[in-house]
């Protein structure tokens, strides 16, 4: 192969990269729904998309579900295979971030229903106005003081200790509502209950995990 040829190449290379580049930079720009679209018209780059938006979400809430992180990955793993094999079912009318919730929290309770042993299942932070809008806390924070860091952590401890001794379905909307920021509503599609209920599930999983995590932090 001459000189120029491999210049050629090498210059094809650069733009197909470059290309990719663009295109991966478009997509991120997309909402939702659009990226769904995008990979029903056969753009197979678009479901990475959706995978890099959802991934570590949900892996995240699926481990404070059923407690074992390489469990969660396979489990959101599956998920990502049923979104694939169904997306075309999809009603786009509605919220993709709820369906696919849907799909990862049908499996978790598959997982849960599965097992001998009650799963740990972690959650961030005691709220002190529950129905406040929020965003989840995060336990380690540079800002904090070595001290303060040493309280978030027993208390992160102490909470997962808690939040394990829920039932199941109260454990379910409380990670939903209080570590994921979902709404009511979304809680209610989600687990496929109706409004009321979410809204009674929670409150008793509220004040249960309020009774339990009392005497650990005195």
């Amino acid at each position: 192969m001459g000189a120029q040829a491999t210049k050629n190449l090498r210059t094809e290379s650069t733009a197909r990269v470059g290309d990719a580049v663009q295109h991966r930079k478009q997509l991120r720009e997309l909402g939702d729904s659009a990226v769904v679209q995008a990979f029903l018209d056969g753009d197979q780059r678009a479901f990475g998309e959706l995978v890099r938006r959802y991934d570590n979400r949900l892996v995240n809430f699926v481990y404070r579900t059923v407690g074992d992180r390489e469990r969660a990955q396979d489990l959101v793993q599956e998920t990502f295979v049923r979104v694939y094999r169904h997306l075309e079912r999809f009603d786009q009318t509605k919220k993709f971030s709820t369906w696919i919730y849907t799909i990862a929290s049908n499996l978790a309770k598959n997982e849960l229903r599965n097992r001998s042993r009650n799963p740990l299942v972690l959650f961030q932070a005691i709220k002190q106005n529950w129905d406040a809008d929020h965003r989840p806390l995060e336990w380690e924070d540079p800002h904090y003081k070595p001290d303060d860091l040493y309280r978030k952590r027993f208390l992160k401890e102490k909470v997962e200790e808690a939040v394990a001794q829920l039932p199941e379905h109260h454990r379910i909307v409380f990670v939903l509502r209080e570590l994921e920021g979902k709404t009511y509503e979304e809680i209610s599609d989600i687990t496929g209950v109706n409004l009321g209920t979410v809204k009674s599930r929670l409150n008793r999983a509220r004040n249960n995990f309020a009774q339990i995590i009392a005497p650990m932090v005195d």
